[in-house]
């Protein structure tokens, strides 16, 4: 039965992102960003129309991917040192060098409850920029403190931006969904009219 409804979001992952020498894209075993407390993305992209005959005749629109926010508890060390590139001095200490130019790029992996299965995402090429520092004193009780990734989710090269799971999704593919980043399959995108995808080195989502 398909969802009518959806609501919270939990199950965050993110996997690092590579392009290969040979132009393919391989992603790293997706790890867990527990505490989400929101997730806001918009989408990007220019819509054009062309009049005559005194109406629109003709619009093209552009799928730039999406932009927002991540809001978490905490953001794990592991994003930072991994994603975030800041680094651990011989005292374990973590450092943010300015020297370090970008971040790195990595798919991120999430879903939202519905009324019956919940409804789960991949987007392929993100880029976060550095949280702010922030706190407050404490009052009469503990309110705790959330940190915020702003997030770029940006078309790869080859032109894939997400992929969600559907009513009739393979249980195989569901069941897998944080093993590995699921890639489409080429036989599917091509019923579809979607382009197809360049051969990935990850599994397709199913089980490893």
């Amino acid at each position: 039965m398909p969802n009518k409804i959806k609501y919270n979001i939990k199950n965050v992952h993110a996997a690092p992102l590579t392009k290969k020498d040979d132009g393919t894209f391989e992603y790293g075993e997706p790890q867990a960003i527990p505490g989400a407390v929101s997730l806001s993305l918009d989408a990007e992209g220019d819509s054009n129309p062309f009049y005559a005959d005194g109406i629109v005749y003709f619009r093209s629109t552009a799928n730039n991917g999406y932009s927002g926010d991540l809001e978490l508890a905490l953001i794990p060390e592991w994003f930072r040192t991994s994603i975030l590139k800041e680094t651990k001095d011989a005292n374990n200490v973590l450092v943010e060098n300015s020297a370090v130019a970008e971040t790195n790029r990595f798919a991120l992996l999430f879903e939202f409850d519905g009324d019956i299965n919940a409804i789960r995402h991949v987007l392929y090429n993100c880029s976060a920029s550095r949280p702010s520092i922030e706190s407050s004193t404490k009052e009469e009780s503990i309110k705790p403190v959330t940190e915020k990734l702003s997030l770029s989710a940006d078309p790869r090269e080859d032109g894939l931006v997400k992929s969600r799971t559907g009513d009739e999704t393979k249980q195989e593919v569901y069941d897998g969904w944080y093993k590995s980043v699921y890639q489409p399959k080429i036989e599917a995108a091509a019923n579809t009219g979607t382009p197809a995808q360049p051969a990935s080195k990850t599994t397709e989502g199913g089980k490893a």
